[in-house]
């Protein structure tokens, strides 16, 4: 049985070292580098808007060490903006991971795959099993380790920014990673870098374009920094990918399923504490945790993009 480290908390000192006019109007937009706004606020951190591009972000005071700040154990076990129990999802990751690998098969894919941000595998799993060989790099050293004892899988632990692999893949996978990033701009060069000329990359994402996302506002489930700080509508995330020499060829919803439990753990996060949330808190805890739910994908895509 894996052991779980104690996560380090946050200290209250650090400054931001990248894009560090928190409080500024002035605060760089982390695509097109133009001047954006504030709009409101979520756990003390401001959400921004681009005023060219109409991107959305989050420009936190943290953070040289903000992924092993915030991607630590309790990210994946202690509810919240996370999960509450990651691995009960398992079997649900793992078939996510094979209808993805059938999707890349279509396009024409080769064998080699990268996963970026792998957690403890499972969706890594899924690929492998549809023929795909598969190596993986996680942050979070805990689920690294899953993944290489429990499931026999090639997992790095790093961050992808300080990974450097010796070779180049005919297909990457970016599942519900890219709003994680500080800098997304580096990461889809360096995701060029990595692919092999003519190689496929998949991103899966949520829509900030949504209608979801546009009429529940600043009360969109997905606005939860400092875990999510990058907010892409389809066209941003293609035109970001585009002007880094990459061509989209497909895109859609995904199929998606979570057990009860994750929902539970969302909705006590998220709803404020009023008498209709708590009845739709009453009536979720009534179901059993281990029931597997569909996901109402109209705020979440995926994208495949070819490398030129």
């Amino acid at each position: 049985m894996l052991q779980l480290a104690t996560p380090s908390e946050p200290t209250t000192d650090e400054r931001p070292s990248h894009r560090s006019f928190v409080g500024d109007n002035r605060a760089a937009c982390p695509l097109c580098n133009d001047d954006s706004r504030t709009l409101f606020q979520k756990h003390g951190i401001w959400i921004r808007e681009c005023s060219a591009c109409r991107h959305r972000f989050a420009n936190p005071e943290a953070m040289d060490d903000h992924v092993e700040q915030v991607y630590g154990d309790d990210y994946f076990f202690s509810g919240g903006a996370g999960y509450d129990n990651y691995l009960s999802e398992a079997g649900l990751l793992v078939s996510h991971g094979r209808r993805y690998g059938r999707l890349l098969r279509r396009h024409g894919a080769g064998k080699s795959l990268l996963d970026v941000g792998a957690a403890a595998g499972l969706i890594l799993k899924g690929l492998v099993e549809e023929g795909f060989d598969g190596r993986g790099v996680e942050p979070n050293s805990t689920m690294a380790t899953f993944a290489q004892t429990e499931l026999q899988l090639d997992v790095q632990a790093s961050s992808f920014e300080n990974f450097e692999p010796d070779t180049q893949f005919d297909a990457l996978t970016v599942i519900q990673v890219m709003g994680h990033f500080i800098d997304p701009v580096d990461v889809v060069r360096k995701l060029h870098r990595l692919t092999k000329p003519g190689g496929l990359c998949l991103v899966e994402t949520w829509d900030a374009g949504s209608w979801p996302a546009r009429v529940l506002g600043s009360n969109w489930h997905e606005y939860s920094p400092p875990s999510v700080l990058q907010w892409f509508s389809r066209s941003s995330l293609r035109q970001l990918f585009e002007r880094e020499n990459f061509r989209q060829v497909a895109t859609g919803h995904p199929s998606k399923w979570i057990n009860a439990s994750h929902v539970c753990s969302l909705i006590d996060h998220k709803l404020p504490q009023t008498r209709w949330a708590d009845a739709v808190r009453s009536g979720l805890r009534r179901m059993p945790a281990s029931l597997n739910l569909p996901y109402p994908s109209d705020d979440l895509f995926w994208t495949l993009f070819r490398r030129i």
